[in-house]
């Protein structure tokens, strides 16, 4: 039986050409879920990430890989690419056939998900370390270590002690992996990162917005929602009488998620009393922005009344000071008419 999870690395077998890293961390991972619904079913997916950046997906349907962008099957097909996909199938076939053995052997209830999280870290300096993750229902099982090139369970159970050692068994298969996860992934990371640059290294500029809420009389909610923005690191904060209002139970920012188009979102919430008075900006800071910075203002309208008050006044005393001008010389007027008058008579 072959080895399993040997064909996740198969993309990072094929030749590499090296390139410039990235000036930031990069992070290559492949992640696989495979959910044993009973003894004779097993349905797999899959996705390869750069960073947060969709490489390839595995379809459950025929378990065919497709490639999100032309540059990363470009990069992944330097080698023979259908060799690759015909490996793949059989690969996750005998995978299957494995974890059946172990559920029968361990004598497990099904459903079973299987989980895999495979991949390597790449520094600056070019420094990399690699990662090989097994889970079983959401909880990790056993975990690769690279420099020991041995597994270890990672819980206290029949299935993580049988599986490490059946694993650990295999040396071949260990030390492959440790050239995989140590040497060709950090290879891979490279050729990816030359083909697809101009993705990789796009920068879009946030769009950001201010807005209040009064969910009750005695509190307002300011909310600067901010999306649009790529890469995913951006720095939000609030400022008030232009000073950063420091972390507290009145802050709150959201997380970073997703959008369609493979930009980020987030929102940040500032909860202060109505009329305190003070002046506020939501300040946002992104690579694509450069040594600026994005300042919204928001204006405390609790004024707002009085002043719209004073205004009607004015404008009504103003009014009134133009009729009170058009009815004297509109009398003037009119005495200057009967004088002439009795003048005549």
């Amino acid at each position: 039986m072959q080895p399993p999870h040997l064909l996740l690395f198969l993309p990072l077998l094929l030749p590499a050409m090296w390139a410039d890293p990235e000036a930031e961390t990069q992070v290559f991972q492949l992640l696989q879920t495979s959910l044993f619904a009973n003894v004779s079913s097993a349905e797999v997916s899959g996705v390869a990430l750069l960073g947060d950046m969709p490489i390839f997906a595995l379809d459950p349907a025929n378990w065919n890989i497709h490639f999100h962008w032309p540059w990363a099957h470009q990069a992944t097909a330097e080698g023979d690419a259908e060799k690759i996909k015909s490996h793949s199938k059989l690969f996750l076939h005998n995978m299957v056939r494995y974890v059946h053995e172990m559920i029968q052997q361990v004598q497990l209830d099904y459903p079973l998900v299987i989980q895999i999280r495979v991949g390597c870290v790449l520094h600056p300096n070019r420094t990399s370390w690699g990662f090989m993750d097994v889970g079983e229902g959401g909880r990790d099982l056993t975990a690769f270590e690279v420099e020991r090139q041995r597994w270890e369970p990672q819980q206290s159970s029949l299935l993580a002690e049988l599986v490490s050692k059946s694993l650990n068994s295999k040396k071949a298969v260990t030390g492959l992996l440790e050239h995989l996860l140590s040497i060709s992934c950090q290879s891979y990371i490279l050729t990816l990162c030359k083909y697809g640059r101009a993705d990789l290294e796009r920068q879009e500029p946030p769009v950001a917005t201010v807005f209040a809420r009064t969910p009750r009389p005695d509190q307002l909610l300011l909310v600067c929602c901010v999306t649009g923005f790529y890469p995913r690191p951006i720095s939000v904060a609030w400022l008030r009488d232009g000073q950063e209002v420091p972390p507290g139970p009145a802050l709150n920012t959201s997380t970073i998620l997703p959008n369609a188009d493979l930009t980020y979102q987030l929102r940040s919430v500032l909860a202060l009393a109505p009329h305190d008075g003070h002046s506020y900006a939501c300040r946002v800071r992104h690579r694509s922005l450069g040594t600026r910075s994005l300042l919204i203002p928001w204006e405390n309208r609790s004024a707002a009344p009085t002043i719209g008050i004073t205004i009607a006044v004015l404008l009504l005393v103003a009014a009134a000071s133009a009729g009170g001008f058009w009815w004297w010389k509109h009398r003037k007027s009119d005495e200057a008419t009967w004088e002439t008058q009795e003048i005549i008579i």
